[in-house]
């Protein structure tokens, strides 16, 4: 009988005899899945490109078969990132000089505003995850608004599907496009979802105080982002106007059929990777902080990524370091009728490479968690 322990989802045992006909089915998918797919990373000498080929290196289904760095093109990933010189892979070259018809999927890992009209451009049979804000917000208007630039592809935005996979695992599976969603807003509406879905929360005021490492903030060299500039200390930044703002808003929107307007302010914190968001919440009438974390356990009971803890335990970003996993807990305010929420993920994986690749292997038809079961770095 399978088993799987209650906070690692981790299978811990399995039955010691197989009917022939299920050992002939297995043997089968096995076979399926061994199939190797040709793998494009655009933009891989950034953060998250480095992170979807440290996690692709490995990953029995794909197979890196193309790589982009318009800036770095002909260097090989090894100059760039020395901690992949034992990988064998490809040279980097600029987008225009890429063959697309030698991949099948295609991660996009370039920065917002570059992704519209690249990606328009490439066949109609490739896959592809974009890892930019370009498709995250259904309407082109506000992402003009919030990104200072009228967008390029319209009709391809309306194919899009937001990539919050343990929300829209169904959309994902049957997708060409998926947006990738920000680390700040899957943090966010991993535990909210579920909570205004079920109606145990009021929607007129969510408090967001989130905390993210520098690697949020990109690899390009920017004054802010020197050591003596984050060190020994906390830098708040795009307060009432960071652009994840109307990405939160928008998928909470549409759960709770309504408007939803949240208070948000996010916060640069002097480590390298690791995201925290504590959620202030109000409760329903009759709402309990016990049956919020009943109802987020319910809901999240089959899902191997997201975990609740128990009792008092209070999630810590040290516990995901590298990892594809979001912990998270409730807790009763002392202020009668409120919860606080705190929810944690490494923002480089479950936070970005990681999601897309989750999402990948549900778009190529590969097993789910496959290449993301590493366990947390710790210390």
């Amino acid at each position: 009988e399978m088993k799987r322990s209650v906070v690692g989802k981790l299978c811990i045992g399995a039955s010691a005899s197989v009917p022939a006909a299920e050992s002939l089915r297995l043997g089968e998918n096995k076979s399926q899945k061994s199939e190797k797919f040709r793998v494009g990373v655009l933009g891989a000498s950034g953060y998250t490109g480095s992170e979807i080929i440290r996690l692709l290196v490995h990953h029995p289904n794909y197979q890196i078969t193309l790589m982009t760095a318009d800036r770095k093109a002909g260097q090989s990933i090894a100059s760039v990132f020395p901690h992949l010189v034992n990988q064998e892979l490809p040279n980097m070259i600029a987008v225009k000089d890429a063959d697309f018809s030698a991949v099948d999927a295609v991660f996009c890992c370039l920065p917002h505003g570059t992704t519209q009209e690249i990606i328009k451009a490439l066949p109609r049979n490739i896959k592809i995850v974009d890892l930019s804000a370009d498709f995250r917000l259904k309407d082109v208007d506000e992402y003009e608004e919030w990104y200072g630039q009228p967008h390029k592809a319209q009709e391809l935005q309306k194919e899009a599907v937001y990539g919050l996979t343990e929300i829209h695992r169904v959309e994902i599976k049957s997708a060409r496009l998926v947006a990738n969603p920000g680390c700040y807003p899957t943090s966010v509406q991993l535990p909210l979802i579920p909570l205004i879905k079920e109606n145990l929360i009021r929607v007129n005021d969510i408090i967001i105080d989130s905390k993210s490492g520098v690697s949020g903030a990109g690899r390009g060299a920017k004054e802010a982002n020197l050591y003596t500039e984050v060190a020994e200390g906390i830098h708040s930044y795009g307060i009432s106007r960071h652009r994840h703002v109307p990405e939160i808003e928008q998928a909470l929107s549409e759960i709770a059929k309504s408007k939803v307007i949240i208070s948000f302010t996010p916060h640069l914190m002097p480590m390298s990777r690791g995201m925290q968001s504590t959620i202030y919440v109000e409760m329903a009438p009759g709402a309990t902080a016990e049956d919020l974390h009943r109802h987020l356990t319910n809901f999240y009971e089959n899902e191997e990524f997201v975990v609740l803890l128990n009792g008092s335990e209070v999630p810590q970003t040290r516990h995901v370091r590298g990892s594809n996993y979001c912990l998270m807990n409730v807790f009763p305010d002392r202020i009668r009728g409120r919860a606080i929420i705190i929810s944690v993920i490494d923002n480089l994986v479950k936070g970005a490479s990681g999601q897309a690749l989750q999402n990948m292997n549900l778009m190529m038809g590969v097993e789910e968690t496959a290449g993301l079961l590493s366990v947390s770095l710790f210390p």
